[in-house]
């Protein structure tokens, strides 16, 4: 990880954040716009149907409260394919800041929270159920990041066919070139969904991003107009 964290000190520099989370949404972002196959939804069981999305948009997991109440909600960023890391990390900033109980992106959440349970289960079927609008309520890829912890490696499934988990960054001996030494390492899991890619699909997109990452290089920011912030779906959670 020395590339992120040097891209991370240079934004500090210059007044600005950028999370580790933002790097790895923007490498992962590209790397799923060149694997179709895994940026994809299946739904069915009988004759399943597979639809793959030319468009990357990301679900990260949030720790929020909503009510009184601990859950977990969702921040949908769209196109992180085509984002620089810092316009990333400004659709973050927004999401992690802002209170779900007066957020219009969860209101139709807040209203399912009123229903019976049986009418919020069949409200939460039909608003995931649909292959067109899954990019605009689930995503097409998630990602959860326990690195706030003392947590290396974990799974977890984002409802998505692929789920990345991000562990914190922390220095570990390495050696390079015969070489003991010592170098920001971070660990990165994928889990995925077998039924529309298969293992070694997975592993394609995974050392993908771990190259990435290790290479990081992102394209200069610009600042740029903000980008459309979809509202998430009743499904979004």
């Amino acid at each position: 990880m020395s590339a992120v964290e040097a891209h991370r000190r240079a934004a500090e520099q210059a007044g600005r954040r950028c999370s580790t989370v933002a790097c790895v949404l923007h490498a992962a972002g590209r790397v799923l716009a060149r694997h179709p196959d895994a940026n994809a939804a299946i739904r069915g069981r009988g004759r399943p149907r597979i639809a793959r999305y030319p468009t990357v948009n990301a679900k990260v997991a949030l720790d929020k409260r909503l009510n009184g109440q601990r859950v977990v909600l969702a921040a949908l960023l769209t196109g992180v394919h085509r984002s620089s890391p810092e316009q990333i990390q400004d659709e973050l900033e927004y999401w992690r800041r802002g209170d779900p109980d007066r957020m219009p992106e969860f209101a139709g959440l807040r209203k399912m929270q009123r229903m019976p349970w049986p009418l919020r289960s069949w409200a939460n079927s039909s608003a995931v159920s649909s292959l067109r609008r899954r990019p605009r309520t689930m995503g097409t890829f998630a990602l959860t990041s326990l690195a706030h912890r003392p947590v290396n490696g974990f799974h977890s499934f984002g409802g998505t066919t692929v789920t990345l988990g991000v562990g914190q960054t922390t220095e570990r001996p390495v050696v390079r070139d015969g070489v003991l030494g010592s170098a920001p390492v971070m660990q990165l899991n994928l889990a995925f969904d077998h039924r529309v890619i298969d293992g070694a699909h997975a592993a394609d997109v995974l050392t993908e991003i771990k190259e990435a990452l290790e290479g990081f290089a992102a394209p200069a920011d610009r600042g740029g107009t903000a980008r459309e912030r979809p509202l998430p779906g009743k499904g979004a959670r």
